[in-house]
C-alpha cells in the first residue's frame, strides 16, 4: 500500500459536476489499494471573488482579516469534496489547515510553513478514510489563520507529502502537464514527459503555472511529483531528481510572467551602504526584489533599478520614496507595463551561444530589452508587456521547441 498526496486546483473544482469527477478519481486511487490525502484549492475564481468583495469594503484590507476571509474558499471546496467522496461511497473526512497540523509563520498573505504535525491526518488514514485537506493555509503561533500566497495549495501538498513520507505528490490541474511554452500562446507547444527539479524550479519561478516554493520543497525532501490533468487520463509530466542525459542537453522551454513592475531610484549617491539602506526596508515590508541593475556611476551618483511583482508595486513605492528622500536621490519612477520572457534548460551551462541567439531573435522581432538577468540554466529578459506573447512565440520557433529534437 502506497500513500499518495493529490492536489486539485480551482479549475478542477469549479462546480458540483467537477467536484464529483474529482471524487471519483480519488476513490479509484483508494480502490487500487493506496491511501490518499487530497489537498484542495478554492473553487474556480472563489479567491479572486472574495478578494474583490473585501476591496469593496476596504480598498487595502488589513492582512489578518483578509487571510481569515480568503482561507474560507479552500474550506468550502474540501468539505464538498469530502461529501462527494462519502456519497460514492468512499469514507472521507475534511480538515482545515489547522486541523491537519500545518503551522505557519512570516507575513499574512505570504505565510511560510514552519512545521507540520500530522497526527490527525495519520489517525484518519489508519481508520481507512481519505483525508481532504484545505490548501493554502496554516495557523500561526498566535492561532491566527495565515495564508501561503498564490499557489499556496501546491506548497501544502508537497509539504504534506514530505511530512507523511508519501510515495509521490500528484498535482492535478486543467492542463495535461508542463509544456515547452504556454499552449494558449504557442499552439504548437509540446508536453514535456519529464523534468528535473532544477529546471522545473526555474520554469515555475519565471512563468510556469506552479508555485516555485513547492518545487524547492520537493527537491529538498526528494518528493517525486507528477503534474497532470484532472479531466483526462493522459500521462502528465514527471518531476524528479534524475532525468536522462539526453534530456539535459537542450533548451527545455520558454516561459513568461506578466506580474512585473520596475522601480528606478534616480541619481543615488554612490557610497557604501546605500543599497542596504534601500533594500532592507523592502525586505522588512515583505516585498521580494528580483532583477537589480545599477548603472555606471556618473558624478558620484548612479541610477538603481529593480523589479518587483506588479501586485507589490504600491507597497514598494510607499517604502522606497521616503528612503530616496532621506538619501538625497533625485527621484523615483515606476513602470508596471512590463513582462519577463525566459528560456530555461540545463544545457545552457555547458555550451555557448544561447544568450546571443536569444538577443538576436528578440532584436529581429523588434522587441526591446529593458533588463537582463541570468542563472546557470536560465536567461530572462524584461520587455514591454505588449510584446511578451510575440517574444514567446518567436523564441519558441528560434529554439525549435515545437520539434521533438529541440535545439541544442
Amino acid at each position: 500500500m502506497a500513500l499518495i498526496v493529490q492536489k486539485y486546483g480551482g479549475s478542477s473544482l469549479a462546480d458540483a459536476e467537477r467536484i464529483q469527477a474529482v471524487a471519483r478519481r480519488i476513490a479509484a486511487t483508494q480502490t487500487r489499494g493506496d491511501q490518499v490525502v487530497a489537498v484542495c484549492s478554492a473553487m474556480g475564481d472563489a479567491t479572486d471573488d472574495l478578494l474583490a468583495l473585501a476591496r469593496k469594503i476596504m480598498p487595502h484590507p488589513e492582512g489578518r482579516e483578509l487571510d481569515v476571509l480568503l482561507s474560507t474558499g479552500e474550506m468550502v471546496s474540501c468539505a464538498l469534496v469530502a461529501m462527494a467522496l462519502n456519497a460514492v461511497p468512499c469514507p472521507a473526512v475534511s480538515l482545515t489547515g489547522q486541523q491537519a497540523g500545518i503551522q505557519a509563520g512570516g507575513f499574512f498573505g505570504k505565510g511560510l510553513i514552519a512545521a507540520i504535525e500530522p497526527q490527525r491526518v495519520l489517525k484518519e488514514l489508519e481508520a481507512g478514510r481519505v483525508v481532504v485537506v484545505a490548501g493554502f493555509q496554516g495557523v500561526s503561533e498566535d492561532m491566527d489563520v495565515m495564508t501561503l500566497g498564490r499557489g499556496g495549495s501546491d506548497v501544502t501538498a508537497v509539504a504534506l507529502a514530505a511530512a507523511l513520507k508519501a510515495e509521490r505528490c500528484e498535482i492535478y490541474t486543467d492542463v495535461a502537464g508542463i509544456y515547452t511554452a504556454d499552449p494558449r500562446v504557442v499552439p504548437e507547444a509540446r508536453k514535456l514527459p519529464e523534468l528535473d527539479y532544477e529546471e522545473m524550479l526555474e520554469l515555475a519561478a519565471y512563468g510556469a503555472k506552479m508555485q516555485p516554493r513547492s518545487i524547492e520543497l520537493a527537491e529538498l525532501y526528494n518528493v517525486p511529483m507528477l503534474v497532470a490533468s484532472s479531466f483526462t487520463d493522459t500521462p502528465g509530466t514527471a518531476i524528479r531528481r534524475e532525468v536522462s542525459m539526453e534530456v539535459r542537453e537542450r533548451v527545455r522551454g520558454v516561459v513568461y510572467d506578466l506580474n512585473v513592475a520596475k522601480i528606478t531610484v534616480q541619481s543615488v549617491p554612490d557610497r557604501p551602504g546605500v543599497a542596504a539602506t534601500l533594500f532592507e526596508p523592502l525586505a522588512a515590508a515583505g516585498v521580494s526584489v528580483d532583477t537589480i541593475v545599477q548603472n555606471a556611476s556618473i558624478d558620484r551618483t548612479t541610477d538603481l533599478s529593480f523589479t518587483v511583482a506588479r501586485t507589490d508595486v504600491r507597497r514598494a513605492l510607499e517604502v522606497v520614496k521616503p528612503v530616496a528622500e532621506r538619501i538625497h536621490a533625485r527621484g523615483v519612477t515606476s513602470n508596471d507595463a512590463l513582462g519577463k520572457v525566459s528560456i530555461v534548460g540545463t544545457g545552457m551551462q555547458f555550451a555557448p551561444g544561447y544568450a546571443a541567439r536569444m538577443f538576436r531573435t528578440l532584436a529581429d522581432a523588434g522587441v526591446n530589452i529593458e533588463m537582463i538577468t541570468t542563472s546557470e540554466i536560465r536567461i530572462t529578459c524584461i520587455v514591454n508587456e505588449a510584446q511578451v506573447h510575440e517574444a514567446v512565440r518567436t523564441l519558441h520557433r528560434a529554439f525549435r521547441l515545437e520539434a521533438s529534437g529541440a535545439s541544442k
